[in-house]
């Protein structure tokens, strides 16, 4: 059985020390775009485009979408009017950002490890940048991506959310296909690697010099003791576990993001190819999960709510397929009506009392449960669809 580690990159494969790379790289790009853009002007709105993404919690915009529509109306620019400035920076000026960071050896020694062990390897770093930027920081790192088969790198033009909504990381493993191995988030940050990650069902490992006691029930240790810590535990106990209402909304935020990524870009043709006889294609599968969140989920989680321990009847959805024709629909169309409908259920359930989750029901097959059960029942679904996606494509 692989694993499939999610290593952070900033001060735990690179020794980045944000407190010194940060100004130089707010200096050097404020720097680069001196003439079109004053920096005091430039600075706090690429500040402001930051913490934009940070708190993005919409399933429907990437995260580039996100800092440019902050970004650009506060220099009175068009993005493509910075796009070949940009472009220069990053391919000319942002490499010599370098000088201000370290290689750790021992990061590259463990990934070579990894690999070595048939891992899965990717790297989950926060995706404030564009690839080409993290391209060069694995590079400083002894890490180059040309010699490396990362399984994915995540940025800002392919993510929706950021490590500190917890979507994130069920976003990372959409992408991946959603496998059924064991995962592990690697990082360095207490607040911004591990317990975001811990919240939502990840197991984690904290790299780190020496013990912080503060924590004990988090593995933590050097690289080595992470290799140590990876060759002696039971693989099953690293499978991620989406049991609490923070979890099963994070899943439910992220399916429709990593669908997005995942479809992006499709020519329409490939929208109704069937990997096989009797499959479903893609435009089938996206019409299924947004008449199943119209029709099904939205109705029955309501009920729930509203209701005393109401009956459920069972739902027989495959045979919409047919019966409404999905294939001669639009791909795209259906995707972001999914997303939407997607985004009118977690506005049902992202606000409810800790109580609201017990609420009861009784289900015409699975028998007595409760809106948590169910609203897992979805995850589990979704979890699922996000498989065949990727598998289809």
């Amino acid at each position: 059985m692989t694993i499939t580690l999610l290593l952070d990159l900033d001060d735990t494969l690179l020794d980045t020390n944000m407190q010194e790379f940060a100004p130089a790289y707010f200096s050097s790009l404020s720097a680069a775009l001196a003439d079109r853009v004053s920096p005091e002007v430039m600075l706090p709105a690429l500040m402001g485009g930051t913490k934009a993404m940070m708190t993005n919690t919409d399933p429907s915009v990437t995260l580039r979408q996100v800092f440019d529509a902050y970004f650009f109306p506060r220099l009175g620019l068009e993005r493509e009017a910075l796009q070949e400035q940009i472009d220069r920076y990053y391919d000319e000026i942002f490499p010599g950002l370098q000088d201000v960071t370290r290689q750790r050896p021992e990061a590259v020694a463990f990934v070579e490890w990894a690999f070595g062990q048939g891992y899965r390897v990717a790297v989950a770093t926060n995706p404030y940048f564009p690839l080409k930027a993290v391209h060069h920081r694995l590079r400083w790192a002894g890490l180059p991506p040309e010699h490396h088969s990362f399984a994915l790198i995540s940025s800002y033009e392919t993510f929706h959310f950021t490590k500190e909504t917890g979507a994130y990381f069920y976003e990372f493993l959409g992408q991946l296909g959603w496998p059924d191995d064991p995962v592990v988030m690697v990082g360095n940050d207490l607040d911004m690697d591990l317990l975001p990650a811990r919240d939502v069902g990840l197991p984690v490992f904290w790299v780190r010099e020496g013990r912080d006691d503060t924590h004990p029930e988090i593995p933590q240790g050097s690289f080595a003791d992470l290799r140590a810590w990876l060759e002696t535990t039971d693989p099953q106990r690293l499978c991620p576990s989406f049991e609490t209402p923070q979890a099963c909304l994070a899943v439910l935020r992220a399916v429709p993001a990593a669908i997005a990524s995942l479809t992006a870009d499709l020519p329409d043709g490939r929208w109704q190819c069937r990997p096989a006889p009797g499959e479903w294609c893609l435009t089938e599968i996206l019409c299924h999960l947004r008449d199943v969140d119209r029709e099904v989920h939205r109705a029955r989680l309501g009920r729930v709510l509203a209701e005393d321990n109401p009956f459920l009847p069972a739902e027989v959805t495959d045979r919409w397929v047919a019966e409404r024709d999905y294939a001669r629909q639009k791909g795209q169309d259906a995707l972001e009506a999914f997303v939407a409908a997607r985004k009118e259920l977690l506005a049902l359930l992202e606000d409810l009392e800790p109580a609201a989750w017990s609420r009861p029901a009784r289900h015409a097959i699975f028998g007595p449960t409760n809106l948590l059960e169910l609203v897992k029942f979805i995850a589990e679904h979704d979890r699922l669809h996000v498989q065949q996606v990727f598998k289809t494509r």
